[in-house]
């Protein structure tokens, strides 16, 4: 049995979470409510927190939802719309290895510029660079040594995060989860399951470098269940926030011009620890970065994504008016705005108002790397994984010799991680990895 203050935190986010899946919980919340008014009260009630979790877990499912989210990958396809399933790439194995190589760097630049403000607000994020005198964003965030009050956790964040101070790329679980699908696909190729990435984590990956869904279904394999459904869905009521999106890219890494290969590699992976939206973020930008390959034009890249995810989803829905927002809005600040009043109220580390960020940041891009990265990150939420997914699709469609060296040249080819065997790689090793197994794909 959990403690009672986990417990707590699992029921009030169950709630959350089937309200957003359309579900009626009026009656459970009142419930919740009086067992448990606060975390402190839920001492000594764990036994009655734990029914109402299995009772909202069989809660009738709702019969007006306005959303078509099926979670099996059969049933994804024939709610998605036409697409090109298949790309030719327009260059050789050279540039395509500079296409990885880049993807790998874009995405620890947007990392890395993310991590410093790790789940803060958008204004946050704003009066910080302003004190500083650097707002809007252009470079790695400035070590401020009197920040606002109120902002001083700052300085107790590790000083090589920041400008001026770094000298590779730092372990960060963004960057561990490219590393594990490419321990995964080394070792068992196109035929990988999802109990083959389980199994990946069991013994590459510590539990406690593990974060919500992750550790929720990491758990779930400790205690026996199967790898897929039961681990996504028992007891996990993060089960659509931002985990399996940012485990997505070397999916796409992988099948360069291949948008509906990567978006079922992509599935297999999600599907250890996500359902519905939480899957569909993780194939959305698997396609993306795929078509990104292949094509000349970040747009093309993102409706080539969306053409691989349920066309009444939620997600799809969100991607759709970002796209139409930023032809429209003079300014990325207008359709900032936008997105935080559409989907702010989901949790900072949700799959929908993240990808619409990180969204945003592409199609104001220019398709250059320094734009894409800095809006997504001055949007605020889950700064990390937006700026590395954004970093992701440029550093695709670009190459590494196009991304600027204030961006990437102070790695030194260094990668940090907490994955066994990986704890401080090359980078370039790991996109030359991942370029022979991408080459492999494309004669499949």
């Amino acid at each position: 049995m959990a403690n009672a203050v986990e417990l707590y935190a699992l029921v009030r986010d169950e709630l959350v979470q089937r309200r957003e899946e359309g579900y009626d919980v009026d009656v459970y919340a009142a419930r919740f409510a009086a067992i448990a008014p606060t975390p402190e009260a839920a001492t000594g009630k764990e036994r009655q927190l734990e029914a109402l979790l299995d009772e909202l877990a069989t809660a009738p499912p709702p019969t007006d939802f306005p959303y078509g989210e099926p979670s099996t990958l059969e049933e994804i396809r024939r709610e998605r719309p036409e697409g090109p399933r298949r790309l030719e790439l327009p260059y050789g194995e050279q540039e395509l290895f500079e296409r990885i190589h880049g993807a790998w760097l874009g995405r620890a630049a947007g990392c890395l510029l993310g991590k410093p403000v790790e789940g803060w607000s958008r204004q946050d994020i704003r009066r910080l660079l302003e004190h500083a005198g650097q707002y809007p964003l252009r470079d790695f965030f400035p070590w401020v040594e009197e920040p606002p009050a109120d902002l001083a956790h700052i300085t107790r964040r590790p000083r090589h995060w920041f400008a001026g101070a770094i000298d590779r790329m730092v372990r960060d679980d963004d960057m561990d989860y490219p590393i594990i699908a490419l321990e995964t696909f080394s070792r068992r190729g196109p035929e990988f399951t999802t109990a083959d990435i389980a199994m990946t984590w069991l013994s590459r990956l510590p539990y406690l470098l593990v974060y919500t869904a992750e550790r929720v279904a990491y758990r779930n394999l400790v205690n026996g269940l199967e790898p897929g459904l039961p681990t996504a869905t028992y007891r996990n009521p993060y089960r659509e926030w931002i985990g399996a999106q940012i485990r997505a890219d070397f999916w796409g890494w992988v099948c360069p011009g291949r948008p509906e290969r990567a978006a079922e590699f992509a599935f297999r992976d999600a599907a250890l620890s996500h359902v519905k939206n939480g899957i569909y973020g993780a194939m959305f930008f698997a396609a993306t970065i795929a078509a990104a390959f292949a094509t000349q034009s970040i747009e093309e890249a993102l409706h080539i994504g969306l053409s691989e995810i349920p066309q009444r989803s939620r997600l799809a829905e969100a991607v759709t008016n970002v796209m139409r927002w930023s032809r429209e809005d003079q300014d990325y600040e207008t359709t900032l705005d936008r997105i935080a009043a559409a989907y702010g109220h989901y949790h900072r580390v949700h799959t929908i108002n993240n990808a619409a960020l990180v969204v945003a940041g592409l199609m104001y891009s220019r398709q250059e790397l320094e734009p894409a990265i800095c809006i997504s990150v001055m949007g605020g939420w889950d700064t990390d994984c937006n700026g590395a997914t954004a970093g992701s699709v440029i550093g695709a469609l670009r190459g590494a010799g196009a991304l600027p060296s204030k961006w990437v040249g102070h790695f030194h080819d260094r990668l940090e991680s907490a994955v066994l065997g990986y704890t401080d790689s090359r980078i370039s090793d790991l996109a030359q990895r991942t370029c022979a197994l991408a080459r492999a794909q494309l004669v499949a």
